[in-house]
Order: C-alpha cells, then structure tokens, then sequence
C-alpha cells in the first residue's frame, strides 16, 4: 500500500452534519444515498443559478435531483438522450432549432412545464446582462431570437450557424446545461439577478427539504411526473443527500464506514487504503487505472514566439523525448493512460482518434530520445557535458506550472527530469493559480507550460481543435481570446490546419467525412506540434455499494461517474437497493 491502510476518524463537524441527515425526517440509511460535496455551501438560501460563481447553487443537489435538462449527452455513444425534451430538428444551415418537449411534464407545485417555461427563461437571458453564468452568456451570444411554435415546441433562431448548439446550450456536455425555470414564478421577481428562488422548485424527482454550509437534503416527490407518465419510475432512494466531506482524508473514512455512497476523486493509495477496510467500495475500473478519464486531457503548450521553440522540428524534439508510461506511473500513481492524440479517449470520440492514429499521426507511450537528441542536433546544438550548447548559449527552458495541485507540479518534476537526462536545463516555475490563469497562460507569458486548453471535445472534434486556428493568434502579451492559441501558433502549416477546422465548424454532427478531415488537419497540427498531448485526465470516484447497486462503471456504462454534474439523474434512477 502507498497510504497509511488506518483511515481517520470523522471530524467533529462531519459528525454533526450526520446528525442534521438523522433528524430532518425520519428516514432509514438504506433508503437515503449520500453524495460528496468538495466546497462549502456558502449561501444555503439563494437557488440563483443564473450570475456568476453559482455552480455550488447547482451542484448540492440542485440540478442532480430536482432541476432536469432537456437533453443528456452520453459520453459512451455520442447520442443526445432525451429528457424534458423529446428531439429537435435543425434547418439546412444549422441557424434555426426547433425542441419538442415532452408531454405531461409537471413543476413539482403542479403547474404544467410547457413552452412558456423555456422562452421565458431564455429571453430573461437575452435580455438581462446582469445574468452572467457561464450557460446564460454562452446562450446570449448564440441566439438571436426565442419564439413559442405550441404549448410542446421552442424554436430558437441563431445570430450564426452552429450545428452544436443543442448539445452545447441543452445537452449537459460538460458539467452542466441552460436550465429552465418556472415562468409563474421568476416572472413575479423584481430583479432576476438579486432574486433568491427560496424555495426553489423543479420538475425532477425530489423536492427541497433542508440545506445548511455543510449538507443539502432532497426528499422524493411521490407525484413526480416521470412515473406517471411512464418516462421512467420512481427512483429507489427516498432521500438524496449531498454531503460536504471536508477533503480527501474524512471522505475516505466516510465512505469505508459507509457513511457515504458516492466520493469525490481520491489517489490511488487512499482507494487501494478504502478497499483494505471496506470491500463493497468500488470505481470505473475494477483494476488499474480505477479511474475514469475527465474530459480534460492534459498536455504542455508551448510559445511558438520564443526561440528556439519557434522551430518545429525542436517542439518535435521535446515530444520524442517525453516517456509518458512515466508520467502515468510516477505523476498519478497509473491511474490513468497515456494519451494517443489531444483528444479524450471516450467512446464517442472512437472514430476521431483512431482516424489519427491510423493516419500515424498517434503518440507512443514511451520515449524515443535518441531521436530527440538527433533532432536538437540537426538544428545546430551540441552536447557539452550534461547540456546542449550553441552559439555560447544553454539549451534551457522554464516550465510554469500551476501550484494549486500535487498532480501539476508531479507531472511537470517528471518532465523536468526527463528533459535534464536528454541535455535540456529544463527548470519547473510554479505559480499560484490566479496568477497561472490570469498572467501567465492567456498572454503568453511563458515558454512552455502544463494545461489542458484543448478540453471541449466530448462527442465531436471540432470543439477542441478550433482552438487552435490562426483567427485567434494574437500578439505575446496580448490576451489570447477565451485561452485558444495561446501557443501563437501561425504560419503555413497552422493555415492549412486552419483551413480544414474551419470548414468542418459548419458541418453537420456525424457527417462521415469528418473522421478524414480530422486525420487530414492532424497532419498540419502533428507537423507543427504548438502543444503536446501527454495523458488522460483521472477522476478516481470510489462508490459504495453496501446500500445501493447500479452506479456507473467500465462495466456498466450507460454514462460517466461525474455526479457533482446535471447529468446525475441517470445516476439516481439507475441505483437499486443492495441485497
């Protein structure tokens, strides 16, 4: 074991917080599942989602238990399961959507969830700047109008062509997805943007029962519209509980004392010390990596502006020199795999990457220095002791990375390391985070780094390849819009990149030209090499299986383990009582 296998015991704090569970109402531990919570509620009272800052007004069980999507993403197939909604339908040029939605749907008061519902709360968009989280500017900036077609159907008309927009604005791609709210009540707030919604009501299976700084409390709603439809049942838990554990430590020990159902990502030595003590916990994997991949792959940019990194064939060099078996073994304790091209490795991003790798554009696991070195020496460099040398000068390079996490800076030691045997003084630059995110990555203040700026890609390719076209190349200490190419990348081989990308920005989702397009463009994009993939993102989420059954797994995919993320209903109505 790489942990201490002696798990701590509960705070005094946890064990009030399990206290509160016990007395809000009278419900048996093996009816109620108890999830994670990473942060502090900080404002219990105020359901707002819509300004800024307010995932933690979704993500204690808000929009998991009582607020419903449209549509959800599953990462496994690509597809857009129904929800609130039942299809749409585009027109030719992808400007014009038009959503069913789905008959018999009711908010949790009785009141009928209709079209009304979903063009209010989209002009309160539209038309209220001081409305600022992220799934409201994204819809702002997209659409142009919102009209009612009937009582079941929407129709949205786009300032421009957008073949994702369902996907990006109602799918829960990532995390989360425009939500809707009861027109009868945001319609009596004076100011949306000051309004509470206290209590907040939903059309999900569970209503609000209690929150305080620590814990939220979600009780089932037995005249939830789903059941009587014939959607979907009943779930089996009567009571969701979203849990603040208060770090990694007490939630290992919650939930090896099964006092938790569901944990936040823990390393691989805290599993390994929960299995030691609780052989009902599980993960994705039933065996290295344990974890399940993150839509965020990481990588190091690299500043093609700054000599001698603005010659390709060296950004070549430092890809060939990197062993990213090692990464995956020393940085994250292999619980996670190398990465094969920039993209996430889910199944419905199959046909994208093995395109790549079939076009033998796809990265080894392991290093090749000789062919590094021999690439470094073709440009000039000579080896003097432990380090190349040209023209009376070093071959060095500073790496910044992000302080806030043991996994960027463990990473970032490897590399060094790695770099330092092949004769490059590499040197690592940790930088707090707000420095990291505001100074160093966006202005180009850097020689290379440790990010994950091509995250986006989760059903399709476009999302993370576009940015990096030459439309976004700005000058270094200029700001580089919405972080795309920060690497500056330009020239002949970024153009013709650029060219491919922005063709396949207005095609069709699935159209079967894609998968070539993409191999096509990821040979400008491996030629110029602005940023090197290195490994798949891990999220390590043990599950508790002693009270429930059904959670998501390698084995059982019928989507990922996020459950801080919209996407947690499929979770909740999946899990069964354990036996």
């Amino acid at each position: 074991m790489r942990v201490n296998r002696m798990l701590p015991l509960a705070t005094t704090a946890m064990a009030i917080a399990l206290a509160g569970i016990a007395s809000a109402q009278d419900i048996a531990r093996e009816d109620t599942v108890i999830f994670d919570l990473d942060r502090t509620i900080q404002d219990p009272e105020n359901f707002n989602w819509m300004t800024d800052g307010t995932g933690i007004r979704r993500m204690h069980g808000a929009h998991q238990t009582m607020w419903e999507p449209l549509f959800i993403l599953n990462y496994g197939t690509g597809n857009l399961d129904p929800w609130l909604a039942t299809g749409f339908e585009a027109n030719a040029d992808s400007t014009e959507f038009t959503i069913s939605l789905r008959e018999g749907v009711t908010w949790s008061d009785g009141e009928a969830f209709n079209a009304d519902d979903v063009v209010f709360s989209a002009e309160m968009a539209l038309s209220n700047e001081e409305l600022t989280a992220r799934e409201v500017a994204t819809l702002r900036a997209q659409v142009a109008s919102v009209e009612k077609v009937d009582d079941l159907t929407v129709r949205f008309t786009l300032n421009a062509a957008n073949p994702r927009f369902v996907v990006e604005n109602f799918g829960v791609r990532i995390f989360g997805s425009f939500l809707v709210m009861p027109e009868h009540i945001w319609s009596q707030a004076e100011n949306p943007a000051t309004f509470t919604f206290n209590p907040p009501i939903g059309t999900g299976p569970y209503t609000f029962t209690s929150a305080a700084s620590n814990r939220a409390i979600w009780d089932r709603n037995e005249d939830w519209w789903g059941a009587k439809t014939g959607f979907q049942d009943l779930p089996d838990p009567l009571r969701v509980v979203f849990l603040e554990s208060g770090g990694e430590e007490s939630r290992a020990q919650l939930i090896a004392t099964n006092q938790m159902d569901a944990a936040q990502s823990v390393s691989v030595g805290t599993f390994e010390a929960i299995g030691f003590q609780n052989d009902a916990v599980m993960a994705w994997h039933s065996d290295y990596p344990f974890a399940a991949a993150d839509p965020c792959a990481r990588q190091m940019e690299i500043n093609t502006t700054i000599a001698p990194w603005d010659s390709a064939e060296m950004r070549q060099a430092i890809n060939l020199i990197i062993d990213r078996s090692q990464i995956v073994n020393i940085a994250v304790e292999g619980a996670t795999t190398a990465s094969q091209t920039m993209f996430v490795e889910y199944g419905s991003m199959t046909p994208f990457v093995d395109a790549v790798v079939e076009a033998g554009y796809g990265l080894s696991p392991s290093a090749d220095a000789a062919a590094g070195q021999a690439l470094i020496e073709a440009q000039g460099w000579t080896r003097n002791g432990d380090y190349y040398e040209k023209d009376g000068e070093t071959l060095d390079v500073a790496i910044h990375v992000n302080s806030a996490s043991v996994e960027y800076t463990r990473t970032i030691d490897v590399i060094v390391e790695q770099l330092q045997r092949a004769g490059i003084d590499a040197r690592s630059v940790p930088v707090e985070n707000s420095v990291f995110w505001g100074e160093v990555l966006p202005f180009g203040n850097y020689e290379m780094t440790y990010s994950w700026l091509s995250c986006g890609s989760v059903n399709e390719p476009w999302t993370s390849m576009g940015r990096y076209t030459v439309s976004d190349v700005v000058p270094v200490g200029e700001r580089s819009p919405g972080f795309n190419n920060t690497a500056r990348w330009d020239g002949p081989e970024a153009e013709a990149y650029s060219a491919i990308v922005d063709q396949m920005e207005g095609m069709p989702l699935g159209d079967p030209a894609i998968p070539g397009m993409v191999a096509e463009a990821y040979g400008h994009l491996s030629a110029g090499m602005p940023f090197i993939p290195l490994v798949q993102s891990a999220k390590l989420i043990p599950f508790n299986t002693t009270y429930w059954n059904g959670w998501p797994s390698n084995d059982n995919y019928y989507n990922h383990p996020f459950h801080w993320w919209n996407t947690t209903h499929q979770i909740i109505h999946n899990l069964s009582k354990a036996e």
